[in-house]
């Protein structure tokens, strides 16, 4: 999850996972294995269908966590180009 705490460019919640997943320009999703399995499907199933690889993280908190926010994410993407290089 490194990489998602670095990014740049990163979507946070399940909505905006499965927006950047239609998009295309979803790198990796995180998904919290304790979210609703409602909101676990669909964006599991989105980036299977789009080949993007699905890293599980144990808990919504953790997930919130690393992307910055004080409350539980039940998902996250990183972004295209969402990267942020130690040279700049």
């Amino acid at each position: 999850m490194e990489d998602l705490k670095q990014a740049r460019r990163r979507a946070v919640g399940a909505k905006e996972t499965l927006k950047h997943l239609a998009a295309g320009d979803a790198l990796r999703v995180y998904i919290a294995q304790d979210a609703d399995e409602h909101v676990r499907g669909p964006v599991i199933e989105r980036a299977q269908d789009a080949g993007v690889e699905v890293v599980e993280v144990e808990s919504m908190q953790l997930l919130g966590r690393a992307c910055g926010i004080d409350v539980g994410a039940a998902a996250a993407a990183l972004i295209g180009g969402g990267i942020e290089s130690a040279d700049h």
